[in-house]
Parts: C-alpha cells; structure tokens; sequence
C-alpha cells in the first residue's frame, strides 16, 4: 500500500488518468477452466496432477516471477509483460500485454494458450475456454486457497439471495475480457456511454454457456445468470453511464457510495471491509482505526464488477466467452464499435433512449431468452444485427487506416451465422450436446479445448 492519507479527490482521480500512448491499444484476458479430458471435472489445486504443479513447471521451463496468495503459488508474471494466474475454482487466465491491433492480441492469446495446453498435456489435463465450466457443480468444485476467496464467500452469504450466485461466478465462470483505451475525458464519455448501453445486446448475442453439472436445463447462459445474483449494487450497469454527458466524476462519486469487500492492512493481512460506502471510510477510518490510502481505493475499484470495468482503461466483461474457435469475435466487435469515431457515434444513437429500467429487464431475460430478448418494446436480434454490421464498419477503416490487419475483417463471420440463423453459440453447444457429442464429457472436451 502507497504511505498516503487524507485522500483527495485528485488522488481519487489519479486512477482515471487517460493513456498517455498517442494511439489506442488492446488488451485481451481469455479465461480457460483447466479440466479431466475424460470427465470434464476441474483439476484440483494441489497434487502431482494439480493446477499448482502446473504453475510450478510453466516458471521452470518458461521463466518469469511467481506470483504467491499467503505463501500459495498463484499465477506467474510472464517475461513479455503477460500474466498466468489462478482463479478461484482452477480456471486460469492469461492476459496479454496491450498491443497496437486485434490480431496481434489474437495472435499472442493463441500461441500462448497453445503452449500452455501442451504443458497441460503432459499432465493429462486439458484447457476448456468458453463461459462456465460445464460438468462441475458449485458443490464439488475445488477451490483455489486465495485469500480474497473467503472473504468474498462469507460476504455473498451474508447478502442472502443477492448474493446467491457469487460463488458460482467465483470458481465456475470463464470469460474473454477486452481492455480499450480513452485518451481524454471527452473521449471517456464517448465510449463509457456506448459500451455500457451496448453491454446488454452483447451479452444477449454471446450466450454461451448452457451446461450445467453436465446436464441442459433451458438456461442458455448460467453465466449471466449467477451475475445477476452476485451483489447487484457493484455489478450490472455503471449506472451514471447512460447519461448523455458521464464524467469521470460521476464514476467517481457512484463508487464512492458502494462499501468495501475486504482491505489490505498495515500488516499486509486481508481483512473484511467495513459495511459502509468507501465515502464514509474516508471519512471515518477502517475498523482498526486505520485510514484509506490510494492502494485501498485501487482495491475498493476492482472488488466492483460491472459490465464495463473503469479505471485505468475500459474493461469489457458482459458477454460470456466463446468457444476457443470464435474468441477473436468479442475483441473484434468491441474494438470495431468502440475505436472508430463514426461507428461509436450511431451506436450510441441507436441504443441511447433505453432507460435503466429496460436495461435491467433484458439482462434479466437474457439467459434464458438469448437473441429473442427484448430491450424495451425492441427485439435484440434486429439491434445485435446493427452492432455488428457498426463494427464491421470501424474494423474496416482501421484496416483502410493502417491501424489493423486486413485477416481482422474476417473475425466477426461467426457472428453473421449466429444472426442469419437464430441461433447462438449456446444453442449450437446445446444440439452438439445431444447429437454428436452424444453427451459425452470426453467428447464436449475433445470438441471445445484448446
């Protein structure tokens, strides 16, 4: 923690600095369950077959720093400035280092994960991307001995049923996440706005996660679902960001009035928060007596997992993850959408009037509804169709601009079949499931891993 009290709001601001880089990057995180390739089960931490073990031979053969949980290894800093690390029920995610266009973040996943599912191998376990793990049950998954972890339990418990689907997002969602860049406060709200107001019909065209404990139970996305049981007040929409004219401040001043799950203290022990918004903390102190420094509201910014995440860059996490095949389409569409002036400007004209409330209901139907959800008296099908085709537009004039690789305009064709058809990734996972597959765990894997 940095040595700093008595926050100010230029300290609280200092979190929202715009890139100082002269162009837009992208950064890409896909989180993988690591699993039996014969029972689909997730790897356990500890053992020689253990997703700890695996850590263990990917900082002898690849280098790095290992990174520790209270003496527990959890992840490895990669020496191209990548990441490894551990989430709650063995899922592992790799983010890349930013980069210059979508293929290259594409490209880097894919060797990256390659490599890793031939380390996996040699372990006998496989790497499953997509958007929940499907075979496991939130009664039997084994979980990763990380701090935070109990914390967060205890706190979801203590909620009651708005926080009933927390663990599940905890040990058994998977996800591909896309990190863009503002680079001015002009440029914050132009983006922050579309995005969030985008998130819904997103969310709605990627469903894709329809097994649960092996089984189909009409739900198209448990992802979706178990967010909507996972503390509504710190995730969901970024609510002042459907405003015409939403300010860093206005982030600043929602966040303020959400409390603390846990805090670092002076002894670098996690400790549970104190039930008040990060406001009155500031005001008053920790339990013990201590003050807030910078560190606590970097913290207090990462326990809120909304649709669109906002610090430091804008972090994409309403829609599940796609198969490994269709990853490159979540990076795609929102770079498409959100780097091209024109494009993010009649996005946001076309998504701008849905109130909150509309907002709220589609997200609440959509993992069950998939494309035949409805935002306000709009089916979402028609609105996925426009964003894509928006997308399209600004991936070709960054193509025309210099800005990316022409193979980039192929990456949203998985999403022209999904909308010509009706049908999405999950609805296409579900007819595998009872034809080819034969619901057949090895089968489901042999098809979807890396």
């Amino acid at each position: 923690m940095m040595g700093m009290t008595g926050l100010r709001r230029d300290d609280l601001r200092s979190l929202f600095n715009p890139s100082v880089t002269v162009s837009e990057r992208v950064g890409l995180e896909t989180e993988s369950g690591v699993v039996d390739p014969q029972t689909g089960l997730a790897a356990p931490y500890a053992g020689k077959n253990g997703v700890r073990a695996v850590l263990e031979a990917l900082l002898a053969e690849w280098g790095g720093e290992a990174l520790y949980d209270a003496g527990e290894l959890t992840g490895v800093k990669l020496a191209d400035g990548g990441l490894l690390g551990l989430e709650h029920g063995g899922q592992m995610e790799y983010s890349c280092a930013p980069v210059a266009d979508v293929v290259t973040a594409v490209d880097d996943m894919r060797l990256t994960l390659a490599r890793l599912s031939e380390l996996l191998s040699r372990f006998g376990l496989a790497l499953l991307p997509g958007a929940y793990l499907p075979f496991d049950r939130i009664d039997t998954i084994p979980w990763v001995p990380l701090s935070r972890g109990r914390l967060m339990r205890d706190h979801f418990t203590g909620i009651g049923a708005a926080g009933a689907g927390g663990p599940g997002i905890l040990s058994m969602s998977t996800c591909t996440q896309v990190h863009l860049d503002y680079l001015s406060e002009d440029d914050f709200t132009q983006k922050l706005r579309m995005q969030a107001a985008a998130s819904p019909v997103v969310a709605a065209l990627l469903v894709n996660s329809p097994l649960y404990g092996g089984r189909l139970d009409g739900v198209l996305s448990h992802r979706s679902r178990d967010w909507l049981l996972t503390d509504p007040q710190r995730c969901g929409l970024v609510l002042p960001a459907l405003r015409d004219e939403v300010s860093i401040d206005d982030v600043i001043d929602w966040a303020l009035r959400i409390p603390m799950l846990y805090y670092e203290d002076g002894a670098g022990r996690l400790r549970p928060a104190p039930g008040k918004p990060f406001a009155s903390v500031l005001r008053e102190g920790f339990d013990d007596g201590s003050l807030p420094v910078l560190g606590h509201w970097v913290a207090h910014m990462t326990q809120i997992w909304t649709h669109v995440r906002v610090r430091r860059t804008l972090e994409l996490r309403a829609a599940d993850g796609p198969a490994y095949q269709h990853i490159q389409v979540v990076p795609a569409l929102w770079t498409g959408l959100s780097y091209h002036p024109q494009s993010r400007a009649a996005a946001w004209e076309l998504l701008r009037h849905y109130s909150v409330a509309e907002q709220h209901a589609a997200m609440a139907s959509l993992p069950t509804d998939g494309l035949r959800t409805m935002l306000g008296g709009d089916r979402v099908h028609e609105l996925a169709g426009e964003l894509v085709r928006l997308a399209r537009e600004g991936l070709r004039a960054r193509v025309a601009a210099g800005l990316e690789r022409p193979e980039v305009l192929d990456y949203l064709d998985p999403l022209d079949e999904v909308l010509h058809t009706g049908k999405t990734f999950a609805e296409q996972c579900a007819h595998r499931w009872e034809t080819d597959l034969r619901r057949d765990p090895r089968r489901y894997v042999a098809a979807f891993r890396v």
